[in-house]
């Protein structure tokens, strides 16, 4: 039985080291993706977090309030402000931006300083009265503050936007909260409020601590590679379909299988040889991609990936999603007829469900109607391992609860298989 064994694996892999096109898919092209998406996620957030957007600053306006709101748009750290003339027009603005001079333009118009000094007058006037401390509340209709106007470039995306105006509200909010204050101060004292304690009440806010939650009580923030490297390995594992469902169809064609019901064998010898030869080569794939992770990335100005704490469970997971990957693969290319079946069907069927999975597009941000949809995927259960492993710092026995359901599919995918076979009388 194991002289048998070892023969079909000898056969495998031979075939498998002849296949350059299948070779390429599993491993070249995992590599590139994994390269090429986390350089994309890091610039991404390091335009967030390190880099600061262009932004064209225009000040058509001459009170102290628009003077107050150009030096806040200053000092938020978000913004490279480059300021433009007070008399450029809105269609000289987009067209500076058209140039891609800056991605976000803001126009303070004519007027604002004195619509926020003029507000702040009526509502410290009328919190005043509220309070007994004198005051005209007779004036009930408070002036509306002049517009601030947003120019942003196509190329923005609605979420980097949102971010942006939140940020441009601040500052705005700042201000304005700055100008009230100075109102009551003055109707009060009857005298400016001094800068020192405009200072300390207007600066008085409490800071934010991140503290990212993991099972180990680690506080380190993953990077791009954690999110990444994991993702892309489980799809070059499932990307074996090429080659080995191609491998499964070719052997049907040219009677492999009628030829070894002649010998003194079993068709189950032959199915074990492939999942072995080809479980080895997701371990290969893993350990590939995961060094260039480790070793490589860092001298490429990406940040390294660090692996889990728990090697046994960093094993066993990786173990578990190429038998699955394995099993789908031979799945497929038992039911296929032709190995252009084989071929388009199993690449077709992995990008979808690598989509549905959370890999292709995070699992939160799908709709509540898919929710339920993504529990189908075999990829969404070894995405939620790996994660259980790289991002939440657990153990194996943290992630056994993602575990169990991949080991579920994948017998119940070996089941298909076997059906299948005794269908066509093939075993």
């Amino acid at each position: 039985m194991f002289f048998r064994l070892r023969a079909t694996m000898l056969k495998d892999l031979r075939i498998l080291t002849r296949d350059r096109v299948g070779l390429t898919i599993m491993f070249v092209m995992p590599i590139v993706l994994a390269i090429v998406i986390t350089a994309v996620q890091n610039s991404t957030f390091e335009l967030v977090n390190d880099n600061k957007i262009p932004l064209l600053l225009c000040n058509r306006d001459t009170g102290d309030a628009a003077r107050q709101l150009e030096s806040a748009f200053q000092k938020l750290g978000l913004f490279a402000v480059k300021k433009a003339d007070a008399s450029l027009s809105d269609a000289g603005i987009a067209s500076r931006m058209q140039e891609k001079d800056a991605l976000v333009a803001i126009v303070i118009p004519r007027g604002y300083g004195s619509s926020v000094e003029a507000r702040s007058a009526v509502v410290a006037s009328q919190a005043l009265a509220s309070f007994g401390a004198g005051g005209d509340s007779t004036k009930k209709t408070v002036p509306a503050i002049e517009n601030i106007l947003l120019f942003y470039h196509p190329v923005l995306q609605q979420s980097f936007r949102a971010s942006v105006q939140g940020a441009l509200k601040s500052a705005m909010q700042l201000v304005e909260s700055r100008s009230l204050l100075q109102s009551i101060y003055a109707s009060l004292n009857e005298k400016a409020m001094p800068a020192a304690f405009e200072q300390q009440i207007v600066m008085n806010q409490s800071g934010i601590t991140e503290i990212p939650v993991s099972r180990n009580g680690n506080r380190n923030i993953p990077n791009a590679s954690q999110h990444n490297v994991p993702a892309w390995t489980i799809f070059a594992m499932f990307f074996i379909v090429i080659s080995l469902g191609s491998s499964v169809v070719r052997e049907k064609q040219n009677g492999s299988f009628l030829r070894l019901k002649t010998l003194p064998t079993s068709y189950l010898v032959a199915l074990a040889s492939k999942q072995l030869t080809y479980l080895a080569v997701t371990l290969l794939q893993t350990a590939v991609i995961f060094s260039i992770g480790v070793w490589l990335f860092p001298r490429m100005g990406l940040p390294a990936l660090n692996l889990p704490s728990d090697g046994w469970g960093l094993l066993v997971v990786t173990l578990v999603c190429g038998w699955c990957a394995v099993s789908y693969a031979i799945c497929i290319g038992v039911f296929a007829d032709t190995q252009e079946q084989a071929n388009g069907f199993g690449a077709v069927s992995i990008v979808l469900l690598a989509a549905i999975g959370g890999i292709l597009v995070p699992s939160f941000a799908m709709p509540a109607s898919f929710q339920g949809v993504i529990k189908v995927s075999p990829l969404h259960w070894c995405l939620e391992a790996f994660y259980g492993l790289f991002l939440e710092g657990g153990k194996l026995k943290d992630v056994m609860l993602n575990i169990l359901p991949l080991l579920g599919i994948t017998l119940l995918v070996q089941a298909l298989t076997l059906y299948r076979l005794k269908r066509k009388n093939l075993i």
